[in-house]
């Protein structure tokens, strides 16, 4: 027997053919028999009724890959019952088996979706099995896109709702930013109005303190102005500026005036005890600002850089950065001599009061010492190849290290800072622009 034929007749029973069942409608039984064989033979589950109300029935219960149904029923015409199955399941393809019908009825049918194709008879078994078997394939892509259609909803209401969660999760994180901004604009209001009632006590208590307060500040925030500062240490610079005489708030107005403007007739007990205003005002400002290393800086304000001033006797690198800079506003404001004598006190002290870096950067902010416009004044960290220098650089002990004029290359500048690292270079560092 040829191949062909053995796999035509021989029953499909592992084909992969639709899980929905098949309805054979006719009263025929005869054929219904017949019908039921040949698909059976190909492996589908077949179900038959002989009246479109029994038909009807089981279809509204369960769901049917395909229907064959004969045109010519007592009950009921195939095309007026296969109307009626649309309706129950839309999805199943609807066959209809006739001999009778015109051929631009049956079209017109198929166009209007009433039927999925039609079968004349006598039908020849391999028409009928072809037919069924697109029909078949018909309702599984019909189930699958009705499947894709149900999931593409599902997960777009899914989308939705988590959209309108995302959407209320955002307006959320909106109206607590903004309540926190909120919040830390009246903080930082109340702080600097703290800041403003710390200066009037002051300024009440002591008119000169709040003079000298105000110049303090304003040379600091010059100095916070530039990039020799974390932001950290910007706020510390300026916040000690504010607060770094509050200790003194308290002690005799007498003493005070002795303090500033005649210290000389100040008692040995009497400037012990005024020595001890910074270490007052460290525990003062941690009520203003409970960051430790403002308390820290005013603290040290009074101490020197060859570590012989008070109240810890700290020294060079172990001052602060900003007690150093903070220590040079506040000599420069409480000084009761000119302005060249104050600036030539500065310049004498670079080294042994002030780190010779903090007075550089005083100079450099305040201008107060006036340079020719094509000369600029600049820090060690601030050297570059190609600046010529104004003046010469020498160490502490005379030693010529860069001669004047000279174009600086890139090993004099690291001769210049690794000598600086040793021991400070404490002379202003004046180049051409």
């Amino acid at each position: 027997m040829p191949m062909a034929e053995l796999l035509r007749d021989t029953p499909v029973a592992l084909r992969d053919v639709s899980t929905a069942p098949i309805l054979v409608v006719d009263d025929d039984d005869a054929i219904l028999h017949v019908i039921e064989e040949q698909l059976k033979w190909e492996g589908y589950q077949v179900v038959t009724a002989t009246s479109p109300s029994a038909a009807l029935e089981l279809l509204a219960i369960t769901a049917f890959s395909v229907i064959v149904c004969d045109q010519c029923m007592p009950e009921m015409e195939g095309l007026d019952f296969l109307a009626k199955a649309r309706e129950l399941r839309p999805s199943t393809s609807r066959m209809l088996i006739t001999g009778v019908l015109s051929l631009d009825t049956m079209i017109d049918a198929i166009n209007r979706g009433e039927i999925f194709r039609f079968i004349a008879k006598p039908w020849l078994r391999a028409e009928l099995l072809a037919t069924v078997k697109n029909g078949v394939h018909r309702f599984e892509l019909q189930e699958s896109n009705h499947r894709l259609h149900n999931e593409a909803m599902r997960l777009n209401d899914k989308l939705k709702a988590a959209n309108a969660e995302l959407q209320s999760k955002y307006q959320e994180l909106v109206d607590k930013t903004r309540d926190l901004d909120a919040a830390n604009g009246a903080l930082k209001t109340n702080f600097e109005q703290s800041l403003e009632l710390c200066y009037r006590i002051t300024n009440t208590f002591y008119p000169l303190l709040g003079q000298h307060t105000k110049s303090v500040v304003d040379i600091c925030k010059r100095m916070a102005e530039t990039n020799h500062f974390t932001d950290e240490e910007k706020h510390v610079l300026t916040v000690s500026a504010w607060l770094h005489d509050i200790g003194l708030i308290g002690f005799e107005r007498d003493l005070l005036h002795k303090y500033f403007v005649r210290p000389g007739s100040l008692s040995a007990d009497e400037m012990k005890t005024l020595k001890n205003h910074p270490a007052y005002g460290q525990t003062l400002a941690a009520f203003v600002d409970q960051l430790r290393t403002v308390g820290e800086t005013i603290r040290a304000h009074h101490e020197q850089f060859d570590g012989k001033g008070y109240p810890d006797g700290i020294a060079g690198e172990s001052i602060p950065w900003t007690a150093r800079c903070l220590a040079l506003a506040v000599f420069y404001a409480e000084s009761t001599l000119t302005k060249q004598q104050t600036i030539d006190a500065i310049v004498k002290e670079s080294g042994k009061l002030f780190d010779p870096e903090a007075v550089r950067l005083f100079f450099k902010v305040t201008q107060i010492a006036e340079l020719p416009q094509s000369v600029r004044e600049i820090m060690v960290e601030e050297l570059a190849p190609g600046m010529k220098l104004v003046k010469g650089i020498h160490s502490p002990s005379g030693l010529l290290l860069v001669a004047e004029g000279q174009d600086l290359s890139l090993a004099t500048i690291s001769k210049i800072k690794n000598h600086h690292m040793l021991t400070s270079v404490t002379q202003r560092l004046l180049v051409y622009c």
